[in-house]
């Protein structure tokens, strides 16, 4: 029933949002007093844009993060800053953060001044965590969450509860506000944060339960990282066997090997326009984050006893890349690095 009633107003609140704002924070009449204000923590390349398409979409943030000059740039705009999490969790209906790693998402929660230190009573009745972190941690964080009580009732929220968000798309979809939110926890949360998925993405999965969104993005970068490796060292072959980068992509894409590396992300330098490869390698999932969520893939898949040979090789990989100086690259750049492939001329 609950969950047919979230539907019902996710349905109303779609229709009765108006096509533009002309201010930073939409009015309390326009939006219900469970999304009042925003709190976001975390202003890195992903994190900043995010918050830029909530801004644009109206909705009231309050932000925080470590970088005082990033916060800055933000209170220049007109963005309400905060010194801490808990300063953020004190003024804020819902607080989203988008961190580094899952240490970095426990201290922000659990840590000095973190989300959680006034103690079990919290104001957010919400928390969302869009980091890529290992799903053990998600299950911790969602479960200590559960048990803290709200300082005041939302709508009919009598308790906080947490979903796992992570994403895919990189820092173009982050700027254009078409990610993907992989979502785990509560589906009833999960409906009633639908609008907020959609000020900054354009799909949104639901997974299950609590740390399910966690356990999808590392499986989701796992694949694409084995695919890249696949396509990278197929092409490095092709190349060494007389046959053009681009002739091989023509026939991968015409053919049974057609996947995202090939077709919409190829590694060869000259190949294809608008990716990575096209500059250098510049911009675009660094390697050394493939690295990181390579190895949360492969401690999870030991933890409940998976073979991951694949996983294995493909950790050893990234991880040599890195080590070489190329950490900071796309992930791609393994093609040139690793593979010793050849430009398109």
């Amino acid at each position: 029933m609950a969950i047919c009633r979230l539907r019902s107003l996710l349905s109303l609140s779609k229709c009765s949002l108006p096509l533009q704002f002309s201010s930073l924070g939409r009015s309390s009449t326009e939006v219900p007093s469970q999304f009042e204000t925003i709190g976001f923590i975390g202003l890195g390349n992903m994190g900043s844009r995010m918050v830029n398409n909530l801004i644009k979409a109206g909705y009231k943030v309050a932000v925080n993060d470590k970088n005082s000059n990033v916060l800055k740039k933000f209170s220049d705009m007109g963005v309400e800053t905060k010194e801490t999490p808990f300063e953020v969790a004190e003024a804020s209906d819902v607080v989203i953060t988008m961190l580094p790693s899952s240490p970095h998402v426990n201290d922000v929660y659990t840590g000095p001044n973190g989300l959680l230190h006034g103690g079990n009573v919290l104001r957010p009745w919400l928390l969302i965590d869009s980091s890529t972190i290992d799903p053990q941690t998600s299950r911790k964080l969602s479960l200590t969450i559960s048990d803290c009580m709200l300082k005041e009732n939302k709508d009919h929220w009598q308790n906080p509860v947490m979903l796992d968000a992570p994403v895919s798309g990189g820092v173009l979809a982050a700027e254009s506000g078409t990610l993907t939110f992989m979502v785990g926890g509560s589906e009833e949360a999960y409906l009633a944060a639908k609008p907020l998925f959609l000020a900054m993405g354009k799909n949104t999965v639901y997974c299950g339960g609590a740390g399910n969104g966690s356990a999808a993005k590392i499986c989701n970068n796992l694949t694409m990282a084995i695919s890249m490796l696949g396509v990278s060292e197929a092409l490095a072959l092709g190349q060494s066997l007389g046959i053009a980068a681009s002739t091989l992509t023509k026939v991968f894409n015409s053919s049974s090997a057609r996947c995202w590396s090939s077709d919409s992300y190829n590694p060869v330098p000259g190949v294809m326009e608008g990716v990575p490869s096209s500059r250098n390698y510049d911009g675009g999932f660094a390697s050394k984050l493939m690295a990181k969520d390579l190895n949360l893939a492969a401690t999870s898949a030991s933890d409940v006893g998976v073979k991951y040979p694949l996983t294995s090789q493909a950790q050893e990989i990234y991880t040599e890349l890195c080590q070489n100086g190329h950490e900071t690259e796309d992930f791609s750049s393994v093609f040139r690095h690793f593979y010793t492939g050849k430009d398109e001329i």
